[in-house]
């Protein structure tokens, strides 16, 4: 059976993390639980939000015996198990190790992996990089030295159509239309052979690991490095013998995530409100799907299934039409669930209507779980008052604002 690990203290937020750190990286994961005010959590990496049917009613099953009956979908697609009672830590483990969830327990927290969620799917797109993140997870469980990495590392595989190109990626893979890949860093772009993909991206994960030892200064990602202290990314793709070419940053086209509804003939989209699935919603996802892919905009791909499925779907409590209540409304924990929060977020989301442009309401400065790319920010002052990009807003007057800044700035 695998050996669970302590709870750990809450990690630091993202916005302005110190450069320096005076401990070690305290990233909950799947063994090394969290203590939040509402009980454990646990955090899953699940590379390219990818569960198959089986592991789906696994984590169905875990989230009713072991927790609150909820599952949440992160901004990178992983999932959390929230509510989590003392001491059901290596019970979850056996779980999860028989659902083929923990193929290496020492690197279960670096498998951070997004991947273009329509991969294969569609039509779109250059290469199906859900493969690449099947390849990418191996790579690293049988890397050694990738077990060094930080939880906050983060690998990102766009198929082309840029739809998770701009998501933060420390590592950036995306696919070519002629059967090349480009490789993106935090300060230099390369063009390789797809076949090299793969590697390539371990390779500069590695390569950053130098560099971090080398600064000294507890770095977690790329971008935390001092100046100076970068490594030296074409260097790192020639001793893996791997042919790269220095090119320009690439440009993306900024394709937005997929509407909820059909993808293609055999899947389908939709999202889950407030990013939170009930053991019943995942269980109703599972029926007849081969896969699901989370995704980093707290939704669900159905793979194996079609559009016949969506009233059954709405009837379960997910959102199956872009225009809905709730679509693109996303929200931090909260109060009771989070000590460090100033309001109950969830509650006031819950009211907030649904529209194009993505709306997050965070329940303290420190804004967890907040889109990349263009959204308006919610953030609680305190129990009666929020800040709407900025500007104060009694919690009464709360949705009726935030719908006039979606139709203003859509």
């Amino acid at each position: 059976m695998l050996a669970a690990m302590p709870p750990t203290p809450p990690s630091p937020p993202e916005p302005g993390e110190p450069r320096i750190r005076d401990r070690g990286d305290a990233c909950p994961g799947a063994l090394r639980l969290h203590a939040a005010a509402d009980g454990f959590l646990a955090r899953l990496r699940l590379p390219a939000g990818r569960l198959t049917h089986r592991q789906a009613l696994v984590l169905a099953d875990a989230a009713e015996t072991l927790g609150d009956g909820s599952l949440s979908v992160t901004s990178r697609g992983n999932a959390e198990l929230r509510g989590l009672r003392d001491g059901c830590d290596a019970a979850l483990a056996a779980l999860l190790d028989d659902a083929g969830l923990l193929p290496s327990p020492s690197h279960e927290r670096v498998r951070n992996i997004v991947a273009s969620p329509a991969a294969g799917l569609d039509g779109l797109g250059h290469a199906d990089v859900q493969l690449w993140a099947r390849a990418l997870d191996r790579a690293l469980c049988a890397e050694p030295r990738a077990a060094a990495l930080s939880g906050r590392f983060l690998f990102v595989l766009d198929d082309g159509r840029g739809d998770v190109a701009g998501l933060g990626g420390d590592v950036t893979l995306i696919a070519a239309p002629d059967g090349a890949a480009l490789l993106a860093t935090c300060s230099g772009t390369f063009r390789l052979p797809a076949a090299d993909a793969v590697p390539a991206a371990l390779a500069c994960a590695l390569a950053f690991l130098d560099a971090a030892a080398a600064a000294a200064t507890g770095a977690w990602r790329p971008r935390e490095l001092p100046p100076g202290h970068l490594p030296d990314w074409a260097a790192a793709l020639h001793e893996a013998a791997i042919t790269a070419e220095p090119v320009p940053p690439f440009s993306s086209p900024g394709t937005p995530p997929p509407a909820p509804g059909p993808l293609g003939a055999h899947a389908l989209h939709v999202l889950a409100p407030l990013g939170r699935l009930t053991a019943g919603r995942l269980r109703a996802l599972a029926d007849g799907a081969t896969e699901l892919r989370l995704t980093p905009w707290r939704g669900v791909v159905a793979v194996g299934t079609h559009g016949s499925r969506l009233a059954a779907l709405e009837t379960a409590g997910l959102i199956t039409d872009p225009a809905a209540p709730g679509a693109g409304v996303t929200a931090c924990t909260g109060l009771p669930g989070c000590a460090k929060s100033l309001a109950d977020v969830r509650a006031d989301a819950a009211r907030a209507p649904g529209g194009p442009l993505p709306v997050h309401y965070s329940g303290c400065e420190r804004r967890c779980g907040h889109p990349h790319g263009t959204w308006i920010e919610v953030t609680a002052r305190d129990s009666g008052t929020y800040l709407l990009d900025g500007a104060p807003v009694p919690r009464t007057a709360l949705a009726e604002a935030v719908a006039a800044a979606r139709t203003r700035k859509s």
